[in-house]
């Protein structure tokens, strides 16, 4: 089973990649949803989250506080760096699995989506990495119409890698400033649900 890292700037299109993989019957697996899985209540990582951040971190419904975390941990880089090492093992390990037992189904290919994916040295886990992207003031004019302030915007840019950085290290760049068929067409090339590559 062929095995490939999808990542790529805030904005940029990882979602759609997902959604347009899915859809072609690519098995997809987004670190994001694992993140939000493994601070349910009742998982060991949120109380770790919640002594290391205070109880303001998690509500009285004993839940996650996701703003307020998010906007402690983009204005301190320490803190974020902290809450990243609390939970990213945690996430591989979820990840993994997950590729694991596809193996095992015999699936010819996977996706793994991780944002962080050279950050955090997982390439060295994946068969081939991809890198989705668009120009600067697209992925601004994106996270701004999600309801981001500028300084927000500007907190969670600094705390990854410049996408140029990230499409240098990719295996193959998915260009996404057209529309949804032509970034289709483009993961196509590269990921196959029978196998691809």
């Amino acid at each position: 089973m062929r095995v490939f890292g999808l990542t790529g700037g805030l904005g940029m299109g990882k979602s759609a990649s997902d959604q347009l993989l899915r859809a072609r019957g690519v098995a997809v697996v987004d670190t994001d949803d694992l993140a939000r899985r493994v601070v349910e209540p009742g998982q060991p990582a949120l109380e770790q989250v919640r002594q290391l951040f205070g109880p303001e971190a998690v509500g009285p419904d004993g839940r996650l506080r996701r703003a307020e975390l998010a906007r402690r941990v983009f204005a301190e880089p320490a803190a974020r760096k902290q809450l990243e090492a609390l939970l990213h093992p945690s996430i591989r390990a979820l990840w993994q699995s997950q590729v694991a037992a596809w193996r095992k189904e015999g699936r010819p290919c996977a996706v793994v989506i991780i944002p962080l994916l050279f950050e955090t040295g997982a390439e060295a886990h994946l068969d081939a990495t991809i890198c989705v992207a668009c120009s600067a003031a697209t992925q601004r004019q994106r996270l701004l119409a999600r309801g981001w302030t500028s300084q927000q915007v500007e907190q969670r840019l600094r705390a990854q890698w410049p996408v140029e950085q990230k499409m240098a290290r990719a295996d193959y760049v998915v260009w996404t400033e057209g529309g949804l068929d032509i970034h289709a067409a483009q993961l196509a090339r590269i990921v196959s649900p029978e196998g691809g590559k």
